[in-house]
């Protein structure tokens, strides 16, 4: 069964007037490790997640054509001139992983499919100090079968393109983690279960997770 995973950063004494520096950082190592250079998209939430945003603005997809997209620090400065204790500032960003194109009986074949992954930066007051258990900053993956492909069986290929899966995934974590200056990460699911352990079960490996 599929699962939503998430990756939750935290900040010693995290200063307000800091978070824009912090998610610059996160949503630009997004280009190194198989995302794309521009944001797609910023929504800004006030008090709770019940509420209707108050800024969004939407730059279009990353891809080849350099208009396209917005540069993180200004997609950043635009949605967080906004800035309060009670807002939530979440963006969207594109990073690419290898899925299964499922055609006929016989004709699969693994492809680099673009999702949109949403980083969201928590005011201290928004939905009642939310930030305490989802991280100052939180990185939305969405599906992580991806990382597992439960449902396939792992021949040699398979196999390969999920470990290349996991190892972008351990690689963005780790560049997110050091160039914002995270002292505290935690990669979690909706349904609790630990990514590592169902990795090691799947691959036959345990891998460095962070959980």
């Amino acid at each position: 069964m599929s699962d939503t995973l998430y990756l939750s950063l935290w900040y010693p004494n995290l200063r307000l007037a800091a978070l824009p520096d912090k998610l610059t950082a996160v949503l630009g190592a997004f280009a190194a490790h198989g995302g794309e250079a521009g944001v797609y998209a910023a929504t800004v939430w006030p008090i709770d997640w019940t509420e209707t945003p108050i800024f969004q603005r939407v730059w279009g997809r990353g891809g080849s054509a350099p208009s396209q997209g917005a540069e993180p620090r200004l997609a950043v400065e635009e949605a967080l001139e906004l800035l309060h204790d009670d807002y939530a500032y979440e963006f969207q960003i594109g990073w690419s992983l290898w899925e299964l194109e499922a055609g006929g009986a016989l004709d699969t074949r693994w492809v680099r499919e673009p999702r949109l992954v949403r980083v969201t930066g928590y005011g201290p007051l928004f939905d009642e100090g939310a930030y305490e258990q989802d991280g100052h900053i939180r990185v939305d993956f969405g599906s992580d079968a991806p990382f597992l492909e439960e449902d396939l069986e792992l021949d040699s290929v398979a196999a390969r393109h999920v470990e290349e899966n996991v190892r972008q995934l351990v690689e963005l974590t780790a560049a997110v983690e050091k160039s914002s200056g995270a002292t505290a990460r935690l990669l979690w699911s909706e349904l609790g279960e630990s990514l590592a352990q169902r990795l090691a079960a799947r691959l036959g490996a345990k891998l460095g997770m962070g959980n």
